[in-house]
């Protein structure tokens, strides 16, 4: 099994933003000291009063302070962007990556997003669709024509090549039956995000997996992103990062995304759908979730905003201890 860490980039108004990219730096640096294999990076346009750094700029920093480690989007929301940016950064965080590098994708669902850039978000799913295919030809061609119905890039390349073979690999999120089966057939792994809970995860793979066989595919891994604190005491572990975990949740559900109802308790909330807890019962969820998911890349939120460092680093750490 492998461990990812989930690279927080966001901050409660009020937060001097500069002020923390020494403790993001500092995150990256104890995560690849206690075996972390992966960094991982969240992106919206558009969050105020919640401050947020752009991922593309933020992964080009980070590549210098995490060399060997896999870097990549979770995710990149794909349908707004002109496909040949996307596939000309994409090659050049490759490049500094050397070689280790993810796009990872989703479709997004931010009305506000998709208006800003002057996009129905009726068009999401076709132009996600047409963008992959363009991206992986830009990687891959050294002249493209391409007229589809709403790119058009005319006997032209990218003026920089991916290092990997064919290209970064592409994960794909998905929360839906249509669009897992999609993740099957076009991506390199289904990236998964556990904010609906295991009782909905848990068919999806089944549907991802058989996607799978009727295609003839053979997934890269199984990643699995998810929030996570391992406490000193497991009585108090609910408690220490309640505050942090609230306070994002309310964030995303005034963005459209289901959050946390009122009239549950936050342990309701969290059950199925976050790992809390000590060492012992964190390494035993860990265990539960891959017997059954069969997951194998575990991707740690643990970096919430208002969650003191020191909290974060003691995750980190003793994350790592499960895992070796």
């Amino acid at each position: 099994m492998k461990i990812g860490l989930f690279v927080n980039t966001q901050f409660p108004q009020g937060n001097t933003v500069a002020d923390r990219i020494p403790e993001i730096v500092q995150q990256v640096r104890a995560a690849k000291d206690a075996g972390f294999s992966s960094l991982w990076f969240p992106h919206h346009w558009l969050t105020h009063p919640l401050q947020m750094l752009q991922i593309t700029p933020v992964m080009g920093y980070i590549a210098a302070h995490a060399q060997g480690m896999t870097i990549g989007p979770n995710i990149l929301i794909l349908p707004p962007q002109n496909p040949m940016h996307v596939a000309e950064e994409s090659a050049t965080l490759d490049v500094l990556t050397g070689g280790n590098y993810i796009l990872g994708i989703g479709q997004g669902y931010r009305q506000p997003e998709f208006d800003a850039f002057g996009i129905p978000l009726s068009e999401r799913m076709p132009r996600f669709n047409e963008s992959i295919g363009l991206i992986k030809r830009l990687w891959t061609e050294d002249r493209v024509t391409h007229k589809g119905r709403f790119y058009t890039v005319n006997d032209a390349g990218i003026g920089v090549k991916p290092i990997q073979a064919g290209g970064p690999p592409l994960y794909i999120a998905a929360q839906a039956d249509a669009s897992v089966r999609r993740a099957a057939r076009i991506g390199d792994a289904w990236l998964i995000v556990n904010s609906s809970g295991l009782g909905t995860i848990a068919p999806l793979m089944k549907t991802y997996r058989a996607a799978l066989a009727e295609y003839g595919r053979t997934a890269r891994e199984f990643p699995i992103t998810v929030e996570c604190y391992v406490g000193a005491n497991h009585a108090t572990a609910h408690e220490e990062c309640r505050g942090p975990l609230e306070y994002k949740y309310n964030a995303y559900a005034s963005w459209g995304l289901p959050g946390r109802k009122t009239e549950t308790t936050f342990e309701d909330f969290a059950r199925d759908k976050f790992i809390i807890g000590d060492k012992v019962s964190v390494k035993e969820e860990i265990a539960r979730y891959r017997e059954i998911l069969g997951v194998d890349h575990f991707i740690m939120r643990c970096n919430w905003p208002g969650l003191p460092q020191e909290k974060t680093l003691a995750t980190i750490k003793r994350l790592g201890e499960i895992f070796a």
